[in-house]
């Protein structure tokens, strides 16, 4: 790494790009929309300029503020055993456990399930709508992106998905199951999620609202 520092040394910082995984440094380079600039020593994506990607990630920012709303206040799951039935939503298993030791539990998956998601969400809109409409970058539009960075890997939606999966898997056999539509739009998030992080590509977003 010594020798890319001193031969990037004088080069300005804008033309740079540093793999995020293994800290290799380049010369940036414009790439044609639909193609991709990899590391050479890890292959991470580095570049991946896509048309109309910009929209796209707002319609799934949108889309995943909605399935949050939507996951809290419809049925999540339903347990029917021996006559007697228990019907839950989202918030009720994420706030199973108000108060003791186990609120601190109670509180992290709150925020990794429902605030986080909503909140990057939120970040990606500030950021993108006015560079997506051809209007200048909101004021602190770069904090405000780099936050939604640093949160992604807190957002854990899909660990929770897997970790309800294995749940009903070990109880299937002990009562009868009925998985309510809150089950379904959090699932829909999860795949919304993961998309949206592909569509991504970080390098543009920083270029489009970094200032000239």
């Amino acid at each position: 790494m010594a020798d890319g520092t001193h031969i990037f040394a004088d080069a300005p910082l804008d033309g740079l790009v540093a793999c995020p995984e293994c800290d290799a440094l380049y010369r940036a380079a414009e790439v044609p929309p639909g193609s991709r600039a990899v590391c050479a020593r890890c292959h991470t994506v580095l570049i991946s300029p896509r048309r109309h990607a910009g929209m796209a990630i707002i319609s799934l920012a949108l889309a995943s503020i909605v399935l949050v709303a939507g996951a809290l206040w419809f049925p999540f799951l339903r347990i029917d055993t021996r006559g007697l039935w228990q019907q839950a939503t989202l918030w009720d298993v994420a706030t199973s456990f108000p108060v003791g030791p186990l609120l601190i539990v109670s509180v992290a998956v709150t925020a990794a399930i429902v605030v986080l998601p909503i909140v990057r969400a939120a970040l990606i809109l500030y950021t993108l709508v006015p560079v997506v409409f051809d209007r200048p970058a909101r004021p602190l539009a770069a904090r405000a992106f780099a936050l939604s960075e640093s949160l992604r890997p807190w957002s854990m939606a899909e660990v929770f998905a897997i970790g309800c999966a294995v749940s009903l898997v070990k109880i299937a056999d002990l009562a009868t199951l009925s998985l309510g539509p809150a089950f379904f739009m959090f699932a829909a998030l999860v795949v919304v999620t993961v998309i949206q992080d592909q569509l991504v590509c970080r390098w543009s977003v920083w270029r489009s609202i970094s200032p000239v």
